[in-house]
């Protein structure tokens, strides 16, 4: 009798390993919230404790030349979401978007407030293929009507953006938003499922547990290496229930963030982070805004420890992943599958890489597209007549402009793109009838903060940004109120 039992107990046993490998795999996508591109130690930071992710990182692969669609919150997630460009979206800033000042010389477009529900999101194309799937934490891609279950989603918990740190708690919610994500794949474990967990975490305002801030004294700026090792104990206690539900060799984790860290002082925070090597930080077309961290891992298909200096957008996820999920690529998408580049099969194609971004920004960006094509980044302001080349290669930084020296490749390469914004029908800018110059010197000439080093910046020239973001802040409340 007790050989019956073991016999029909371990044939139940290969019954359940045989029916796990035919299913697809899960996916795990977490995505930070202004996370730069060398916030975590692994990516280099030395005075920031990310054991859980560095150990990630370890198990798969780390990509150096990670992009997001848009420098900047909503046009990045709709572009995740849906794989298609923020300027075919016409989503090119975050919602819902910053009023039009007098201290600006051209004008906004009129943006879409929402990724429309003609658009086919992630979660439908995988509910076509049996998934079940939960939006968890910040959506930031519309309104009433347009959230994550009117957009496929099955589940959606979306937590509190600020909390109080405690004991069982931080300050942007983490917790609570790992807790929703763990109870959801607990109960889905027996079917595939899609999670995506959008952190709030590092936005601003933020704050930590006062023993997390202590840990990090001698960081750059202790309250906020204090989110970040939060946020990393909490992707940490997301993968360990993954473990301990046997499913982490079945499911692919995406750890990433929706754009580059902010360098410039903001809200309540004087100083924030540095994307050190590289130029200014969110809301620009520039390194420091469009280059963000990436860890991806699957268990057996994807090469654990590898470091990939590819360049990858974050547009391509949705063919990505069906492609690895086994599932057909539909046409009409912006972004390209990078799948075999993952499972170590096949180097994508070299393509060019394309931003939209006619916005001003409360970061002190200005309307602006940029181009990279191999080692070159050409960047094209649209307030004036002015374009920029860097050599990726040999200035990271982005601090010697060769365009004067290269005017054959300047030409071929605006006219790429110029071409591109026509192909996806890309909204312009128009002159700004109540523009003020003096405004627009005091804020975009005299100060550039895209030139603002945080890294290595005197006390005087932190005084000065500060003084800057009062002059921006007073500059936009000036124009919401002239809008009411």
């Amino acid at each position: 009798m007790n050989l019956r039992r073991f016999t029909l107990a371990l044939l139940a046993a290969l019954f359940a390993l045989v029916a796990t490998a035919a299913r697809p795999p899960n996916i795990v996508f977490i995505l930070a919230d202004d996370l730069g591109i060398n916030d975590l130690h692994c990516y280099g930071r030395a005075d920031q404790h990310t054991p859980n992710l560095d150990r990630l990182a370890q198990q798969g692969l780390r990509f150096t030349s990670a992009y997001c669609a848009q420098p900047i919150c909503s046009p990045s997630r709709a572009a995740i979401l849906t794989g298609k460009a923020p300027a075919r979206l016409h989503l090119t800033t975050y919602l819902p978007g910053r009023p039009d000042c007098v201290s600006q010389k051209v004008l906004h477009p009129e943006i879409e407030m929402q990724v429309p529900l003609s658009e086919k999101t992630i979660a439908r194309y995988f509910k076509g293929a049996g998934y079940t799937s939960a939006a968890i934490g910040k959506w930031h891609v519309g309104g009433r009507g347009f959230g994550p279950r009117e957009q496929g989603f099955d589940f959606y918990h979306p937590g509190q953006a600020n909390t109080k740190p405690s004991a069982t708690e931080g300050g942007k919610g983490e917790y609570d938003l790992t807790a929703a994500a763990e109870k959801f794949i607990e109960a889905n474990r027996e079917r595939p499922f899609l999670v995506y967990l959008a952190h709030n975490a590092p936005h601003i305002p933020y704050d930590a547990q006062p023993a997390r801030i202590a840990n990090n004294a001698g960081a750059f700026e202790p309250v906020y290496a204090g989110v970040i090792e939060t946020l990393d104990d909490t992707v940490g206690r997301l993968l360990a229930r993954l473990d301990a539900l046997n499913l982490a060799d079945h499911t692919i984790v995406v750890f990433t963030s929706d754009n580059g860290g902010l360098h410039v002082p903001e809200g309540p925070h004087p100083r924030v982070t540095h994307n050190t090597p590289y130029r200014a930080g969110k809301g620009f077309v520039y390194e420091g805004g469009l280059r963000i961290p990436l860890i991806v891992r699957w268990p057996g298909h994807v090469p654990a420890g590898r470091v990939v200096e590819t360049p990858v957008l974050n547009t391509d996820w949705v063919p990505t992943l069906l492609e690895l999920c086994g599932q057909p690529v539909p046409p009409g998408l912006d972004g390209r599958s990078f799948a075999g580049l993952l499972t170590g099969k096949a180097e994508p194609p070299a393509r060019p890489l394309f931003w939209h971004f006619p916005h001003y920004t409360n970061q002190g960006s200005r309307p602006s597209g940029a181009m990279r094509e191999g080692r070159w980044m050409f960047v094209e302001y649209y307030d004036e007549a002015k374009v920029e080349l860097y050599d990726l290669a040999s200035d990271p930084s982005e601090a010697r402009d060769l365009a004067p020296q290269q005017p054959e490749r300047i030409k071929r390469m605006r006219a790429a793109l110029s071409a591109w914004r026509a192909d996806v029908k890309a909204q312009e800018n128009r002159p700004n009838p109540d523009f003020d110059p003096a405004k627009y010197r005091a804020l975009y000439v005299d100060v550039d903060a895209s030139r603002f080093d945080p890294a290595h910046a005197s006390p005087a020239q932190w005084e000065a940004m500060w003084q800057w973001r009062k002059a921006m802040n007073a500059a936009v409340s000036q124009a919401q109120k002239a809008k009411r």
